[in-house]
């Protein structure tokens, strides 16, 4: 007789975009550790863009204990060499949650980039572990990443920086602490480069889930996307770097917690069609 086959349902995706809040009710780290599916979870903070690892540490692992968790590891990789270590890697294999801090996102990409640690990160999302970031930790998981620019004076071809991140979500780039450091014209210069990428600006305090098709927000603060899919014109291939850019019909959407982006037809979605899918969601992992 065949034995049914148990396919593992890929773990959460959650990006935050900074100064989450961690001393009162803690809404988004709560709900990540939620979409554990497990009671008390392990949790591995990966601290690895920060440069006081020791204080970013203590923090979470604060937090993820009051919040119920059954351990939290001290992710501490800091060199390539450290990315291979097997003490590292075990701990990313017990995480049921891997939380990556924020930082200097450069540091991320350089120094877990073609890692067996990345690797192993990858596969523990596959088998359904949750894998969730902040700041830096959200802006390495689009396949394009967003590492520098001026807030203040972005529309200008090339102010951007951008780079490869980890590849962990398909057609958005990101950027976060996103209202409180003014970074919408940052955005909006990647989409009129780039238009098929939908711009995810993350506020502080607030966070996406990455479900299938959709965007997810929650927390308290804003997420706004950008959405550059239907520009009608841009002078950006005629300029010379650092000339001031025009583009026309960018769409943007201010999203609270609850509100939910369709990627598939670059739309809010409605109060009955969330209802609707929220029942058909349900109906698929029960």
């Amino acid at each position: 007789m065949n034995m049914p086959v148990t396919v593992p349902v890929q773990g959460a995706l959650v990006a935050i975009g900074g100064a989450e809040d961690k001393t009162s009710d803690a809404t988004i780290l709560r709900r990540v550790l939620k979409l554990s599916r497990s009671d008390a979870p392990v949790v591995g903070v990966i601290t690895t863009a920060s440069s006081i690892p020791d204080e970013v540490f203590q923090g979470y692992k604060s937090v993820f204990q009051n919040l119920d968790a059954a351990e939290v590891l001290d992710v501490r990789i800091r060199t390539r060499a450290d990315a291979e270590s097997a003490t590292f890697i075990k701990m990313i294999e017990q995480s049921d949650v891997i939380f990556i801090s924020g930082g200097d996102q450069m540091r991320l990409t350089n120094i877990l980039g073609a890692s067996t640690a990345l690797a192993k990160i990858r596969a523990r999302r596959s088998e359904g572990a949750v894998v969730a970031g902040t700041s830096a930790g959200a802006a390495c998981q689009s396949h394009t990443m967003v590492y520098g620019g001026p807030a203040d004076d972005c529309l200008r071809k090339g102010a951007v920086k951008m780079t490869a991140g980890f590849g962990l979500v398909e057609d958005v780039i990101m950027d976060t602490h996103f209202l409180e450091r003014g970074r919408f014209s940052r955005l909006m210069e990647v989409g009129s480069t780039n238009p098929e990428l939908v711009g995810v600006g993350l506020g502080e305090d607030a966070a996406v889930l990455f479900d299938r098709h959709l965007i997810r927000a929650f927390g308290h603060g804003h997420v706004i996307i950008i959405d550059s899919s239907e520009i009608s014109g841009s002078n950006v291939f005629d300029l010379a770097d650092g000339e001031a850019i025009s583009v026309h019909n960018v769409k943007m959407h201010a999203l609270v917690d609850g509100d939910v982006f369709s990627m598939a037809d670059r739309r809010v979605l409605g109060p009955e069609e969330l209802r609707a899918e929220q029942l058909e969601h349900f109906l698929e992992y029960t």
